[in-house]
């Protein structure tokens, strides 16, 4: 039998850590690969792992044939759903998988939109307003990921502005998805170097950068030097409400703080 290797398409999911893969191997061993390959022709697309440990030890499997794949983009589509129903991946990685989804479901309706603007006269309803899939909105992305609206949001600013080294640290828990958010928007530099900080160093960053995106102060203006004695504790009053207003958004802040620390340390127990 022949089982073609497609290196994009290994890395298309992310490799499983070492402990897992040492999980894997004794299960294997102890229990043989009672899951079939998946297998496009003669491409494997399912089960990267369990074959490298197979040919390792001389360990049987059987293979199977999908023959629904029409397209390299079936076979990723199939990948993204297979991964996103496993409990062992992470939000950062599930949010990951559902925008590539997002982007081949876009691409598909956009070339099925354009050939039939070419095929059909003016006026024809286009697919999403005929009754097909209704187009993949953040939302829709959100729930196929399972986590918030305002997360995915984060995790599509880390691809776009973090460092390699930067979503490393997400990849392996070492920063919250939250926390990394923040720490993307420095300099591509001062990414590398918080990370090479450690988990202090990142949280300090982040916590750095929201702080800095707290409003400034109003500047506090002094009463006219004519005002009477009641203008003048009116003032002091408004200046007394001013601060407490601060002093309550910063307690707020300190609240919203503790909180994502405090879950930072849950999710890394």
């Amino acid at each position: 039998m022949t089982i073609t290797i497609d290196e994009q398409l290994r890395a298309y999911i992310d490799p499983l850590t070492e402990d897992e893969f040492a999980a894997l191997e004794r299960s294997l061993l102890a229990e043989g690969c009672r899951d079939a390959l998946v297998l496009w022709d003669d491409l494997l697309v399912d089960g990267h792992n369990r074959y490298g440990i197979c040919q390792k030890h001389g360990i049987p499997f059987n293979t199977l044939q999908n023959d629904t794949f029409q397209s390299i983009d079936d076979v990723h589509l199939w990948m993204i759903d297979n991964h996103l129903g496993r409990r062992s991946v992470s939000d950062f990685q599930r949010g990951v998988l559902a925008l590539r989804k997002k982007e081949i479901v876009a691409a598909r309706l956009a070339q099925a939109q354009t050939r039939q603007a070419s095929t059909e006269p003016a006026g024809t309803a286009s697919p999403a307003q005929s009754g097909g899939d209704p187009p993949w909105t953040r939302e829709t992305v959100a729930r196929a990921a399972r986590v918030s609206s305002a997360t995915l949001g984060q995790i599509e600013k880390i691809q776009k502005t973090a460092a390699p080294e930067l979503v490393g640290a997400v990849k392996s828990g070492i920063i919250s998805i939250n926390a990394a958010a923040a720490v993307a928007s420095l300099p591509s530099e001062r990414q590398i170097a918080a990370v090479a900080g450690g988990k202090k160093e990142l949280r300090q960053a982040a916590r750095q950068v929201r702080e800095a995106r707290l409003p400034p102060k109003p500047e506090q203006e002094e009463p006219p030097s004519d005002a009477t004695p009641e203008q003048i504790e009116i003032h002091r009053l408004m200046l007394l409400v001013v601060a407490l207003t601060e002093e309550r958004n910063q307690l707020k802040k300190k609240v919203q703080h503790l909180t994502i620390a405090l879950a930072e340390a849950r999710s890394e127990q």
